[in-house]
């Protein structure tokens, strides 16, 4: 079997080649190397200086989140647990499948497998967007400079639908990270791992953003900007087709006037925002947000509907009972109005991962988290966070998740 390899080298190789070669390294890496550390801050900064990748947020967006800074603060946080009698090992070989959709995440994956020691193999559809070789042409340049256990231990490959070839490596991981759908980690999922392998799945997900209203309208102006301008970033960086991105808005309080007033004045402003930035949504994007408010407006219980710079369209609805979670993207938002942040909880389900939130005090989210009890809800950010990538990304620690956890017992 063969497959195009993009990184290191960028030729054709046997399948059974690489994959020796990454399944019995000469040289492996430990747990956030000086070299490991050094090749983030690199890639980092060839991101920044990079013309094309300059036009990509979400390109941006990873320089900053891999820069030394952030880098070296992770370390800190690994080795606060590894230590004796506890030292956390690589697995080994990691094999990153990316969603379509949102192909430049498992990046994420790929550099966190790296820092913690692993050696890694990511596939890259042939139909991966631009960002994709852009990053790919930059972990090129950059993997020249690297030393031979950094360079050969890291592989990005591209191939069509091939079942040979994924079940091929999926029997030599030790790790499978699987980004896409349900019915892509299903379909992956269908492919054995070795007996000691094991998956790190990110199936369809669903997101939503809360504000405390008297709060919001306390607000100076320049933290009202601060937040639509935030915000944005959190729909329109992918279109809203990123799991974390909001789909469902709730404005909390006990004044319903005042959540109008400031829904508003939110809404106003992010429309202007996303104006501002030129955002201008495909014909077929347009007519598919249109289409599916049309039929919200018939099926649910929907108040009123309004467009805000044609960029932004805000469905309110009377409450959350049978509310779909289905949504068109394209910077559609659903609209309810509550009293309190505990009224939401039963709209919560297993599925539901970010809660991006505004006006709201420690106390009162670690509350609404322990009346959740485990119901749903993996992660909550102030609103602008919703896509920054951290260790702890649905529910699961990372670290954990990329190491072992050797037990040293003195005599």
């Amino acid at each position: 079997m063969i497959v195009q390899q993009l990184t290191p080298v960028g030729e054709p190789i046997k399948l059974e080649t690489l994959l020796d070669r990454l399944s019995r390294p000469t040289e492996t890496l430990r747990p956030f190397s000086d070299e490991a550390v050094e090749f983030c801050h690199a890639l980092s900064r060839r991101i920044f200086a990079d013309p094309e990748a300059k036009r990509y947020p979400e390109l941006q967006s990873l320089a900053f989140w891999m820069r030394k800074s952030e880098v070296l603060r992770m370390r800190a946080e690994f080795q606060s647990a590894d230590r004796a009698p506890l030292r956390l090992t690589p697995r080994g070989l990691v094999f990153h499948v990316p969603p379509t959709n949102v192909d430049t995440i498992s990046i994420y994956s790929l550099l966190l497998a790296l820092l913690t020691g692993n050696r890694n193999i990511v596939r890259l559809s042939p139909r991966a967007a631009v960002q994709s070789h852009i990053l790919v042409r930059l972990l090129n340049a950059e993997a020249q400079e690297a030393g031979p256990a950094l360079r050969s231990g890291t592989s990005v490959i591209s191939y069509g639908r091939d079942d040979a070839i994924t079940a091929a490596i999926s029997r030599a991981c030790d790790v499978r990270v699987i980004w896409g759908g349900d019915a892509t980690v299903n379909t992956i999922r269908a492919f054995p791992l070795s007996p000691h392998g094991r998956d790190i799945s990110f199936p369809d997900r669903y997101s939503m953003s809360a504000i405390e209203t008297s709060r919001y309208l306390e607000a100076s102006d320049a933290v009202r900007r601060d937040l639509a301008a935030r915000f944005f970033n959190d729909v329109y960086w992918f279109d809203q087709m990123a799991c974390s991105s909001p789909h469902l808005i709730s404005w909390f309080g006990e004044d319903a006037g005042a959540s109008i007033t400031a829904s508003r004045d939110f809404y106003r402003r992010v429309g202007a925002y996303a104006q501002s930035r030129g955002v201008q949504s495909e014909p077929a994007t347009r007519i598919a947000k249109f289409t599916f408010a049309c039929r919200a407006i018939l099926d649910r219980p929907v108040i009123r509907y309004r467009n805000f710079h044609n960029e932004l369209t805000v469905v309110e609805v009377e409450g959350l009972s049978g509310l779909s979670r289905e949504h068109s993207g394209g910077g559609l938002l659903y609209h309810v109005f509550l009293r309190r942040l505990n009224e939401l909880a039963p709209f919560i389900e297993r599925r539901d991962q970010t809660l991006s939130h505004f006006g709201f005090t420690l106390p009162e989210l670690d509350s609404f988290v322990q009346e959740l009890n485990g119901r749903g809800i993996d992660r909550i950010v102030p609103i602008g966070d919703a896509l920054s990538f951290r260790r702890h990304w649905d529910g699961m620690d990372l670290f954990a998740e990329l190491t072992r956890a050797v037990y040293i017992h003195p005599v």
